[in-house]
């Protein structure tokens, strides 16, 4: 009886699955038709290209397992599956034109009390966060600013934050939203991790505290949502159970004495066993590696630092890949990241106040953009789903681009 109810369980799993692919697709008759047929709510929110992720997960076990003889052998030419439009790093000396980065229109659409730290899209790209120097978080519904944007709307009137949080003592380094429930959390330099649940109106304190040791620099969610990641002042990552705020520490620190990102490097962890399966020592000199972020088919690794440099890495072998040159930062932590099709890589320049694009296959510079900035832009957050960013720095200011 216990393994049908599991078997039910985990089929109206797959058919929500289906039901979200389709979605992802644009392809709306079919998800429709499928949930219907199958009575499968269609819920709003879900992990974009969730099922990808899952197959590719899966195959490349099968990969492995047919490697050491455990398992059949992968289907041909599917062993290292893409993601939904990814692009494929593995070309190498790509040649031709680049390709021309859109038009964007840029609108300022708010101001903290100090300095603005940090942003951070919602999976859905529905909404978008900001962290400040001043303590507070500023949450904003993209379709609010999009009707302002409008100028003619009847909603042009409408303010784009929906609502600001006060519950930190001292400056926000990071934000992330939940993968799956409407739950943002927040790193700060009052050694604490806090949760807030955007999905109650008059909520401007968090309902929920992780107490550290140590300044929080960074957090991410795992894809499930049950776990956290933190980067601290403290050399070792810090894994948090949601369910228990048990903290779990790597037994294998690689001999790091240093602060999460100030040695200038880089190391890739398995997420099971908490071994460092790859270090790249030195991937930004001596000086702060400020960001790192995956592509979609999980390969390749895009770093920036204060060195100025911006690196693509392969993960299987710990290989620079490419470079994109011609971004000035040296003072302040940067962000390179690419955009919702991965066919950009984005990032800022202090030196000149501009935002900085490149072609991600041909690493040819596209555009140098004026950031509307009146200090040094600090952060740049492109949204996961569609074409447009958040910038915002030193001037205090929030910058909305489409």
């Amino acid at each position: 009886m216990d393994a049908a109810v599991q078997e039910a369980k985990l089929l109206r799993q797959v058919n929500a699955l289906i039901v979200a692919h389709l979605r992802d697709q644009n392809l709306t008759q079919a998800a429709t038709a499928v949930a219907a047929a199958t009575m499968t709510p269609r819920a709003d929110a879900s992990v974009p290209n969730h099922l990808l992720r899952l197959v590719a997960k899966g195959l490349a076990v099968e990969q492995e397992e047919a490697a050491r003889g455990g398992g059949a052998p992968a289907a041909a030419g599917l062993a290292r599956p893409l993601g939904t439009n990814a692009v494929d790093f593995s070309v190498q000396n790509v040649r031709g034109p680049s390709k021309t980065f859109p038009k964007h229109e840029t609108r300022h659409i708010s101001d903290h009390k100090n300095v603005a730290r940090c942003a951070k899209f919602s999976p859905d790209g529905k909404y978008f966060a900001t962290g400040s120097g001043d303590t507070s978080i500023k949450f904003f519904e993209v379709s609010k600013i999009k009707q302002t944007m409008l100028g003619d709307s009847k909603e042009s009137s409408g303010r784009p934050v929906v609502r600001t949080f006060y519950d930190h003592v001292q400056p926000i380094n990071d934000l992330d939203f939940h993968p799956i429930s409407p739950i943002l959390i927040s790193g700060a330099k009052d050694n604490t991790i806090k949760f807030f649940d955007f999905s109650k109106t008059a909520a401007r304190k968090a309902f929920r505290v992780i107490q550290d040791t140590h300044n929080v620099r960074s957090v991410c969610f795992h894809p499930c949502g049950d776990y956290i990641l933190a980067g601290t002042d403290h050399p070792v990552a810090h894994l948090y159970d949601v369910n228990t705020f048990t903290c779990f520490l790597s037994a294998n620190p690689q001999d790091s004495s240093a602060a999460i990102n100030q040695d200038g490097s880089l190391r890739i962890w398995d997420g099971v066993s908490a071994e460092c399966v790859r270090p790249i020592i030195g991937a930004h000199g001596s000086v702060e590696a400020t960001s790192a972020i995956f592509t979609k088919d999980e390969r390749y690794i895009l770093s920036s630092g204060k060195d100025s440099c911006i690196k693509l890495w392969e993960v299987g072998t710990g290989r620079l890949v490419k470079q994109y040159p011609g971004a000035v930062n040296t003072q302040f932590r940067c962000q390179a990241v690419f955009n919702e099709t991965e066919e950009f890589v984005l990032s800022t320049d202090e030196q000149n106040n501009e935002v900085v694009v490149w072609d991600a296959l041909t690493s040819e510079r596209v555009a140098r953009l004026p950031s509307g900035h009146t200090g040094a832009p600090r952060w740049l957050e492109h949204s996961p789903v569609e074409p447009v960013f958040v910038t915002c720095g030193n001037d205090r200011s929030v910058r909305f681009w489409k």
